[in-house]
């Protein structure tokens, strides 16, 4: 009979042992997840402002060209476009440079009547504009004006794009 009592404790032990769940147990905690967004803006594309293939400039000579600006959404900010990298140019007669440092003036403008030039002065030439964490696309208004036309050539010029925020 002890033998018999014995094997039956054994075999409960075993039972009791090989029964995970009756021994389980689970605990819990959490974790905190986070991401800080800092103010930003990102000139995402700028399109090239080309005015074609022409003779003599008798007449307007009008383009259009896009910035695409990124902000996070709420920031403000201001776009500027440099006077370029013409010796001599302003924001007000901006120059392309071609053969021989021959030069073609023109005008970039942040209105579509072409009255308002588009310079680097916060608040007196630049566009404003607040960010909703998309790209918004600026529509720069190009224009060579009538001029005394140069020697034949391509002429070009560089414009930085300063996004202040």
């Amino acid at each position: 009979m002890l033998k018999m009592l014995r094997g039956a404790i054994l075999i409960g032990a075993a039972l009791t042992i090989a029964e995970p769940s009756a021994m389980a147990a689970t605990a819990t905690g959490n974790m905190t997840v986070r991401i800080t967004i800092q103010a930003q803006c990102l000139i995402q594309t700028a399109s090239d402002l080309d005015f074609g293939t022409n003779g003599v400039i008798t007449s307007n000579i009008d383009q259009t060209s896009t910035i695409g600006v990124q902000c996070t959404s709420g920031q403000t900010y201001n776009v500027g476009l440099s006077a370029g990298a013409g010796t001599g140019a302003t924001t007000a007669i901006r120059l392309m440079t071609g053969p021989a440092s021959a030069t073609i003036n023109y005008g970039l403008y942040r209105d579509s009547g072409r009255a308002q030039t588009w310079g680097v002065t916060i608040g007196t030439d630049t566009v404003p504009g607040t960010g909703n964490g998309n790209v918004q696309n600026l529509t720069v208004f190009g224009r060579v004006p009538p001029q005394a036309t140069p020697a034949a050539g391509v002429y070009t010029d560089t414009v930085a794009i300063t996004v202040t925020y």
